[in-house]
């Protein structure tokens, strides 16, 4: 090939690129399915809004994907506020959701420099679950009345959830809940089958999860209020946001559609009818009429 061709091949492939790719809004998840489906609704609106978006889904664990926005590796991702209070901020659990709201906010912005938008009305918190035979054997209808029999049961969870505040520790120091056996297991989803097969006898889910209405678990009440708000929200580099101010005018007037039950339905159809994250998303942007 003459070298005036290959010039005209390449310079074709350059055209060819769209010239602002360079200026995508990079959005990231974490690497659970509400997270995916989350990632994906907002990733949808802005690019139905005309602005390029660039995916880096299923990036891990919190602190992961906190590092990625930190650095820069992403613009923004879908977080929760009970989350960044516990895992990032450090500071007290307990207060109402604008209290938590505001806190992480301002932390946020004043050390991280990243900021909040509007929150959805998702509040995916902890519960923490057993089998209704379980339950009516120990009565137990409350964390409190966990806590003295705690020591005849075995409980399971990732192994983050020994040494997080309002994990293991907070069980123990509120209610005093200690367990016969804590196991680990490595994929959130096993928690439900292990319940389900006696394999533990209390575990914990969140209060999106399709699971625990599917399998009929009964929730024990968190009555002393160990367990923080965690509304899912945008949390975003303010130099990405301080370049194109259009993504906070999307993403705030899509947070508001996005609810408990609703997302508890998106769950579903994407980890019991094996529905892809995109087009569930695709189908409520539709519904919300975006």
């Amino acid at each position: 090939m003459k070298l005036n061709t290959i010039f005209a091949t390449v310079l074709g492939l350059a055209l060819a690129t769209p010239a602002f790719a360079a200026d995508a809004v990079k959005i990231g998840s974490k690497n659970f399915t509400e997270q995916f489906v989350a990632a994906e609704i907002y990733a949808q609106a802005l690019e139905k809004a005309g602005i390029e978006v660039e995916r880096h889904l299923n990036l891990g664990a919190t602190l992961v994907a906190h590092t990625a926005l930190t650095t820069g590796e992403i613009d923004f991702y879908p977080e929760y506020t009970g989350t960044m209070m516990a895992a990032v901020v450090k500071g007290e659990l307990s207060g109402s959701a604008d209290e938590i709201y505001g806190r992480v906010k301002d932390y946020y912005e004043k050390d991280l420099k990243l900021t909040l938008l509007e929150p959805t009305k998702i509040n995916n918190g902890y519960a923490i679950i057993t089998l209704p035979e379980t339950a009516e054997k120990y009565k137990l209808k409350t964390l409190t009345d966990l806590g003295p029999v705690s020591k005849d049961l075995v409980f399971g969870a990732e192994g983050g959830f020994s040494e997080r505040k309002d994990g293991l520790p907070g069980l123990k120091k509120v209610y005093g809940i200690e367990f016969k056996e804590f196991k680990v297991f490595a994929k959130l989803g096993i928690r439900y089958s292990a319940v389900m097969n006696k394999d533990l006898d209390v575990s914990y889910g969140f209060t999106t999860d399709w699971q625990i209405a599917e399998n009929k678990l009964t929730i024990l009440e968190d009555d002393k209020a160990l367990f923080p708000p965690y509304f899912l929200v945008p949390v975003i580099r303010q130099d990405a946001l301080a370049k194109n101010p259009k993504i906070a005018e999307v993403l705030n007037k899509v947070s508001p559609l996005m609810t408990s039950d609703n997302m508890r339905e998106m769950n579903a159809k994407v980890e019991r009818d094996k529905e892809e994250p995109a087009d569930v998303a695709a189908e409520f942007l539709k519904e919300q009429g975006i």
